[in-house]
């Protein structure tokens, strides 16, 4: 019976984060199609605002910036978080201590930090900013993130199961594509999404790394 009542517990809980992340985001999708500029009062159901979206040109630019941007990142995070949390599992101790502590910085930095770091570092090695600079800059701030959470996947995993595919007739690099990859696959697939939705998210470092005629939404709603 206390079980039920803890399992229930657990299931509201997580219902009510649910929605206090979730309910303000239907909220302003549902307003969107409102006929006037209201966002308490529905007068109608219409579709002006996303004729007007698709029809102006620099709105376009942005999402298209924007997505772009997030699919290079996610990708190549992605694959570099997955390969490094893996590398991680077999090096020494302190070489696995020492690249946790240094990819936990841009976590614990905020993001006003990091975005001028990237600024001066582009700045003094003489490099325009501009698109390029934009994906590099997310692709160093998201690959932390993957191995988060690629990392718990590798420590679950049996320190024997590559070697015993391996006994078994495979190279090194199939023991990797059909044995460790789709036991940690959970894991890359969550780091991915996290580090998608970073990198469509992201203003601050963005502002500071991208060039003049390039600005994902995020930038372009501030402007």
């Amino acid at each position: 019976m206390e079980r039920k009542k803890i399992s229930i517990g657990k299931r509201l809980y997580l219902i009510l984060v649910l929605a206090f992340f979730y309910l303000p985001i239907l909220y302003v999708v549902f307003f969107s199609f409102n006929s006037s500029k209201s966002l308490t009062n529905f007068t109608g159901f219409s579709l002006k605002w996303y004729e007007k979206m698709f029809a102006t040109r620099s709105i376009m630019e942005a999402i298209g910036y924007t997505v772009l941007c997030a699919v290079i990142a996610t990708v190549v995070s992605t694959i570099a978080g997955t390969i490094t949390a893996i590398g991680l599992s077999k090096s020494r101790r302190a070489v696995r201590e020492l690249v946790n502590q240094v990819n936990n910085l841009p976590m614990l930095n905020p993001e006003i930090v990091t975005a001028i770091g990237f600024m001066l570092m582009f700045t003094s090695l003489r490099i325009e900013t501009g698109f390029t600079t934009m994906v590099l800059a997310h692709i160093a701030f998201c690959i932390p993130y993957v191995i988060l959470s690629v990392m718990p996947k590798v420590r679950q995993l049996d320190s024997n199961i590559a070697e015993a595919a391996m006994d078994l007739g495979c190279t090194p690099m199939q023991a990797l594509y059909k044995v460790i990859i789709p036991q940690i696959k959970p894991g890359i697939i969550s780091g991915a999404l996290v580090a998608f939705s970073m990198s469509f998210d992201d203003f601050v470092i963005s502002m500071f790394t991208t060039g003049p005629g390039v600005s994902n939404i995020s930038i372009y709603v501030y402007a």
